[in-house]
């Protein structure tokens, strides 16, 4: 894996475990020469994982619609920043600029991403994986959410097992590294 798109809050949420791990993944991405790709955003846990990776002597590399940019948001110190004009743009570029997905704590925005970046493989436009990185338990909800949609016949139990989930950064980089590797051995001929 050479870039990993990190979706998360553009605030700093109510647990500071969230900025902690935040803060970890992104030294541990920069340790892993793993650049970060996300959504451009100086606040919150995007600026944390930003400021972490080129801290850390990595790089960064921001999608971020025109509109946030006009609102002072953008983060000016990134490697690269790509400043598109919609949020359907800005995940279009995320997911051409990414080998994985991975979620950390966030609101909507968080969840949009997600959401899509699945839902775009599942209809073949990409077989990246994803992940959440579950800090302080804040996915559990909607993992239970989600085993209930599979109970009840709207997702595939196939398709339900694409949405890795881990509770550490080790174990989330390991996971998405595995299903990258077995994306990669399924294509050779």
């Amino acid at each position: 894996m050479k870039r990993l798109a990190v979706y998360c809050g553009s605030s700093m949420g109510a647990d500071p475990a969230y900025a902690d791990v935040a803060r970890a993944l992104g030294e541990a991405m920069a340790a892993r020469d793993i650049a970060l790709v996300y959504g451009g955003g100086r606040l919150g846990l995007m600026g944390v994982v930003a400021d972490a990776v080129l801290g850390a002597g990595g790089k960064a590399y921001g999608v971020i619609p025109q509109a946030l940019t006009d609102l002072e948001v953008a983060h000016t110190g990134l490697t690269e920043l790509h400043v598109v004009q919609s949020m359907h743009e800005r995940k279009a570029k995320m997911t051409e600029l990414t080998d994985a997905f991975v979620a950390l704590p966030g609101g909507i925005g968080t969840f949009d991403e997600l959401f899509e970046a699945w839902t775009w493989n599942a209809l073949g436009y990409h077989a990246k994986p994803f992940a959440l990185l579950n800090v302080s338990g804040f996915w559990d909800g909607m993992t239970a959410f989600l085993d209930t949609a599979t109970a009840a016949g709207f997702m595939s139990p196939a398709r339900r097992g694409q949405l890795l989930v881990a509770s550490t950064i080790d174990e989330v980089l390991l996971k998405l590294d595995a299903a990258i590797d077995a994306a990669e051995t399924k294509m050779v001929w």
